[in-house]
């Protein structure tokens, strides 16, 4: 009777293991590779939007500076419905896209952090400083993107890294072939976008697009 059992038993693994899946364990290689292709690329997002929306988005939003700076005066609020990100965090503070052409007054390229101020009525007084790098501080340009934001992300560490990751994309397509000698006197054009700034402070200005001519 065992023998029948044993059997019948055998029969129906026989029958079953066509119907089996076998799983095959992943090597370290596999493992690594797949870990790759599941983690956040912020140069990869970026990159993706840049030409777009990014860029459309600054120039459809971007008003004078003349016109920003004054309704930023009157009222923070109010420029940032008109020319910031409306559906920022409540507790983010405001930035804007802006637009501006005028004569470098100054430039400072001795730091990492180099700027140009950029004086824009002809009172040969800094109207703007625009940010040339390598070292660009905030993410001015992350912020003003109205089409993005922080619930889209894992967490507060991809959100930080998606803002830098602008900032390395104004740098290697735009800021890297920029000229560091010679810039006084030049006129230049710029679309970008700065946080509010402190009273009596001129903006600081991220840009997006910038042009140097003779």
């Amino acid at each position: 009777m065992a023998k029948v059992k044993s059997a019948v038993v055998i029969a129906m693994l026989v029958v079953a293991l066509p119907g089996c899946k076998i799983i095959k364990t992943p090597t370290a290689e596999e493992k690594a590779a797949a870990t790759a292709k599941s983690a956040f690329d912020p140069l990869a997002k970026v990159e993706a939007i840049w030409q777009s929306q990014a860029i459309p988005y600054l120039q459809q939003r971007a008003g004078e500076l003349k016109d920003v700076t004054a309704l930023t005066a009157s009222s923070a609020d109010e420029a940032g419905a008109k020319y910031g990100n409306a559906r920022r965090q409540a507790n983010a503070p405001w930035t804007y896209a802006v637009k501006l052409s005028g004569k470098v007054i100054a430039a400072d390229t001795a730091s990492r952090a180099a700027t140009i101020d950029v004086d824009t009525d002809g009172d040969g007084k800094a109207d703007a400083k625009v940010q040339i790098g390598p070292a660009i501080r905030g993410t001015a340009l992350r912020d003003t993107l109205e089409f993005v934001n922080f619930n889209e992300f894992k967490n507060q560490i991809e959100w930080a890294q998606f803002g830098k990751a602008f900032n390395e994309k104004i740098n290697t397509s735009l800021l890297a072939a920029l000229p560091r000698d010679g810039l006084n006197g030049k006129t230049v054009k710029v679309l970008g976008a700065f946080p509010l700034p402190s009273s009596g402070q001129p903006p600081l200005i991220t840009p997006a697009e910038l042009t140097v001519e003779p």
